[in-house]
């Protein structure tokens, strides 16, 4: 066996530096793309939501629809049929007392995952009566239907708000 003095057996600057641009160019090529799977997560989810808290008011409204046409003394408890808040969607509602158990049509009232809201309670969605326009703010007498407040444009370059 060889014994070779004097050898230097450690990186030149040249090499780290290249070492240093090749990981610098692999993350700038994962990052973006590590950005975009977070936000087409957030995207399916709010897509989920909003779907899962439409299919509880349609619920609601079919709900009340029945009980109407099944009752004989034509008693109407409200004009539209929708609920008057979210809420009433996860407390249960007996329909004035026309049925004798409360029907729960949520578990809880999901959040926009796109929503910064402060934590008071406010899950992020912006709400529409029957009577109001589309374009319209909430005019508190029922609940018809429900978008995100956000102000966010989604990768396929719609609102959020318009979903």
């Amino acid at each position: 066996m060889r014994k070779i003095l004097g050898e230097n057996r450690g990186l030149s600057l040249i090499e780290l530096v290249v070492t240093m641009v090749i990981l610098t160019v692999l993350g700038s090529l994962i990052i973006p793309s590590a950005q975009l799977a977070s936000k087409r997560t957030k995207e399916v989810e709010l897509r989920r939501n909003l779907r899962e808290i439409r299919t509880a008011i349609d619920e609601y409204k079919k709900n009340y629809d029945k009980v109407q046409s099944d009752q004989k003394t034509g008693q109407v408890l409200n004009k539209s049929g929708y609920p008057e808040t979210l809420d009433l969607l996860v407390q249960g509602d007996d329909f004035g007392g026309l049925i004798k158990e409360k029907k729960k049509f949520l578990r809880r009232i999901p959040k926009d995952p796109f929503f910064k809201g402060d934590g008071d309670g406010d899950t992020g969605w912006g709400l529409r009566s029957y009577k109001d326009e589309p374009d319209s703010t909430w005019g508190k007498e029922d609940v018809f239907n429900v978008y995100s407040k956000s102000d966010g444009i989604a990768i396929d370059g719609t609102n959020y708000k318009d979903w």
